[in-house]
């Protein structure tokens, strides 16, 4: 599957913004979640793998081949590792429900899974459970995931190994991934291409090179370029609209 900014099928794309710029309203629309919060889509078409899904519910969307990894983790707390990685084989329907190389898949990126597989959920630390929310993704086969702020809440090593292996699935396995993240450095270090959303409409994008090299997106989601190099907060630039060219 191949986005429309000519990257190869199977690319890691990244969508980036502040809070309240649209991205997980993007994602919850693109896997049919919004239509659940009594959201909808006034305009536009979703495609994916070349066909028109907006008509189609949440579960025949899972069903074609796109999964949605929400903010938050999401995983049944009261359930085990195992029977959280069994609930999401009833995505398969139809295809292939026998899911023991699935399982083998999910151990083989995330060991600890495995060796955490007969406790709760709920137990679990907050890596490990954004561990065990990529690991449901995986048993269902998907070809393209949503990552919605995968980062969120965790230290920065457990950051790091997190996107390891996100990085590590996306090579060896071709699924293409959108990537939503306030994290601009971790994301474009693992991107192909990216763009940047201000007030629900894309204001930029380009290779992680183009946008790494933009003063805007240094200063406001790099931080760095402020006075005498002091990395600037996105809050504390009161003029940021007013400064801001995307939005003229």
């Amino acid at each position: 599957m191949a986005c429309r900014c000519g990257c190869p099928g199977g690319a890691i794309v990244a969508l980036l913004g502040s809070n309240g710029a649209g991205k997980s309203t993007t994602l919850k629309s693109i896997s049919g979640l919004l239509t659940l919060e009594d959201g909808e889509i006034t305009a536009g078409t979703i495609r994916f793998k070349g066909e028109a899904i907006n008509a189609l519910p949440p579960e025949r969307r899972v069903r074609g081949g796109l999964f949605h990894v929400m903010e938050g983790r999401r995983v049944f707390e009261d359930l085990t590792v195992e029977e959280n990685l069994i609930a999401a084989t009833y995505a398969l329907h139809g295809r292939r429900r026998t899911a023991a190389h699935g399982f083998e898949l999910v151990y083989e990126y995330f060991p600890r899974l495995k060796e955490r597989r007969r406790q709760l959920a709920g137990y679990l630390s907050g890596g490990e459970q954004q561990m065990l929310a990529i690991g449901r993704a995986l048993i269902a086969q998907p070809e393209l995931i949503l990552l919605d702020e995968p980062s969120l809440g965790l230290a920065p090593l457990m950051v790091e190994e997190v996107f390891t292996i996100i990085a590590r699935i996306n090579r060896e396995q071709s699924t293409a991934m959108l990537l939503v993240e306030q994290n601009a450095a971790v994301s474009l270090a693992i991107a192909s291409y990216g763009y940047i959303m201000e007030n629900g409409k894309v204001v930029i994008d380009g290779t992680p090179d183009k946008l790494a090299a933009n003063e805007d997106v240094q200063e406001f989601y790099l931080g760095v370029g402020g006075p005498e190099g002091q990395a600037r907060s996105y809050r504390e630039i009161k003029h940021y609209k007013r400064r801001k060219r995307w939005l003229s």
